[in-house]
């Protein structure tokens, strides 16, 4: 891998690296050892959720790979059809029983699902399970700033991160800033897009970039991310698309760079349409 992994400082005092690995569909046998692959290289940070039903795979993972438990950082997530309070703690243990952990570094509401409205309730529960030792750290994803203020104004406890769909074609700038305005650390799902059925590999600026600084496409855009500020998670069963992934701390961007892939955002740029505000997730 070469440069170690930089870290970002969440509110509540943890530290997670600039880079993980996102699970999404990774399971079985095949998924264990692509997250085993992913940990024996230098990955650290393990994004999975309660609704991609691979918790257990990722908690197989853990257990063959040659780093301890307690050098890893591992997220899950809390279903929309969990959000009353007894049901989300439930839910919380589950997904340690499912993982067979004691405990997850990170725990995140997965969608505010505001016509339901119970999210505030929800975010109790993750409150209490880190006050039991159930989890570290709590935030939430795909959340908007009224989402965010009215957790803080009703329980006093801000997230410690929101994690959203931020890529080149939806860069998010206004909520990047009202997240650096309240000290909430911006995670980036699908950070790449869907690289396989998008035109944004081949885009010629990007291309041209990459060039530049003799970096595939894929790592320009990773190292974007971390210069805004963001981490990302992006996912790969493949050891050397793994590998891409994360070498990206030896070069930097510069101004124009950084302009020129923020520009290539578009109004309908959220990759299904998405739209926190009224999506439900459950």
């Amino acid at each position: 891998m070469g440069n170690p992994i930089p870290e970002f400082t969440l509110n509540d005092g943890l530290k997670l690296p600039a880079i993980g690995l996102g699970t999404y569909s990774l399971k079985g046998n095949d998924g264990v050892r692509a997250i085993t692959n992913a940990i024996d290289i230098g990955y650290r940070l393990i994004d999975s959720a309660y609704n991609y039903e691979n918790e257990g795979t990722v908690g197989e993972a853990i257990r063959r790979s040659s780093v301890p438990r307690e050098k890893l950082l591992i997220t899950s997530k809390l279903p929309g059809r969990y959000h009353e309070y007894d049901q989300a703690v439930t839910a919380i243990q589950e997904s340690l029983y499912r993982a067979n952990l004691d405990y997850y570094d990170l725990y995140l509401i997965h969608w505010p699902n505001p016509i339901q409205d119970k999210y505030v309730e929800a975010w109790q529960a993750l409150i209490d399970a880190k006050k039991w030792g159930l989890v570290r750290s709590i935030g939430v994803c795909n959340f908007l700033p009224e989402h965010l203020a009215r957790l803080e104004k009703e329980t006093g406890v801000k997230p410690s991160i929101n994690q959203i769909e931020l890529h080149p074609y939806f860069n998010q700038k206004e909520l990047r800033s009202f997240h650096q305005e309240h000290n909430i650390q911006t995670e980036s799902w699908s950070p790449l897009f869907r690289a396989k059925d998008s035109d944004l590999f081949s885009n010629d600026a990007l291309q041209d970039i990459a060039h530049k600084h003799n970096k595939t496409v894929s790592q320009v855009i990773l190292r974007w991310h971390y210069q805004l500020g963001s981490i990302a998670i992006p996912k790969s069963a493949s050891p050397e698309r793994q590998l891409e992934n994360i070498s990206i701390f030896d070069f930097e961007l510069d101004n124009s760079d950084m302009n020129t892939i923020s520009s290539l955002t578009r109004p309908d740029g959220r990759i299904q349409n998405q739209d926190p505000a009224v999506y439900e997730e459950f």
